[in-house]
């Protein structure tokens, strides 16, 4: 193990600050693209992606998904558009957790997101599982990602999120690159922190596995626009009112391929609008809660 687990965090004792122009939360939207590096048969991979609308279907292991494949292509060719359109009305900036072949393949997305002014984060190379991976392998994936994000969007990112979780060598490595102001992968908090990396001060900007539109497809039963609303808005009054104390951070995960279909996009929507209704909130791409933290805590 390389890094040693901390079950305490800031305990009783919560960091007193506030983020810019007086905010008290900062929300923080955030857009997995992945479409188009999922595991397929398309893709050259020995294996295919399980998860789809209709859970983990079993398909013979030689035969191509192609129901799958339509699945995360709706993400790209139309839920994309129909989430970029809301934040553009709504006037609110996301984070693009994006996996760089999905950018590649659909550079019309890449260009969108850089002129919307939404951050890209790197998701990965692939939307691949690196703790599967060897250090070398990683490592290489890492620096494959950094190059595609350059030709595609015109900058490196300075934010990593994996799929699901890191290996145990995925923080030393992204240190090991340089470049990066923080990492995602993580879910242990309401607000960043930092770890000391090979001997260097790291900063991680905490996601969310619950407030995240995965809950469409994971869900035993349906789920409707409203639950999905109603959940978001009981995490934000909590949060909110939480925030009257010590800062807070609410993390949105949404995804193109699932909440951009059209009887799920209202809970989006409404959202938005509701926290935009309240005073204090900031919504903020994860490169600027970064900024924010780290212009708080100097080394």
């Amino acid at each position: 193990m390389e890094e040693k687990r901390d079950l305490v965090g800031y305990g009783n004792n919560p960091p007193r600050l506030s983020w810019p122009n007086g905010a008290r939360l900062a929300v923080s939207l955030v857009l997995n693209y992945e479409e188009g590096s999922e595991r397929s048969f398309a893709m050259g991979d020995p294996d295919q992606e399980a998860m789809t609308e209709w859970g983990s279907y079993p398909l013979p292991p030689e035969i191509r998904n192609l129901a799958m494949e339509s699945m995360y292509e709706y993400g790209s060719r139309v839920g994309v558009w129909r989430i970029l359109d809301i934040f553009s009305s709504l006037d609110v900036h996301c984070t693009f957790f994006a996996c760089a072949v999905a950018m590649e393949h659909n550079p019309d997305v890449a260009k969108a997101a850089v002129a919307g002014g939404h951050e890209i984060c790197s998701h990965g190379y692939r939307w691949e599982e690196v703790f599967r991976l060897s250090e070398e392998e990683e490592r290489e994936h890492i620096r494959l990602a950094v190059e595609s994000f350059q030709r595609t969007t015109g900058k490196r990112p300075v934010g990593w999120y994996c799929r699901y979780g890191p290996s145990e060598r995925t923080r030393r490595l992204v240190v090991e690159e340089g470049g990066f102001m923080y990492d995602s992968d993580a879910y242990n908090d309401d607000v960043p922190y930092f770890l000391q990396i090979s001997g260097k001060r790291h900063l991680v900007v905490p996601y969310t596995p619950d407030n995240n539109d995965f809950c469409f497809w994971n869900s035993p039963g349906f789920v409707t626009a409203d639950d999905f609303y109603n959940y978001l808005k009981d995490a934000f009054d909590a949060l909110y009112t939480e925030s009257a104390v010590t800062p807070r951070m609410m993390s949105v995960g949404l995804h193109a391929r699932i909440v951009g279909r059209p009887g799920r996009i209202a809970a989006l929507r409404r959202f938005i609008e509701y926290a935009k209704g309240h005073g204090e909130v900031w919504f903020a791409t994860r490169e600027e809660i970064a900024k924010a933290w780290l212009d708080h805590h100097p080394a």
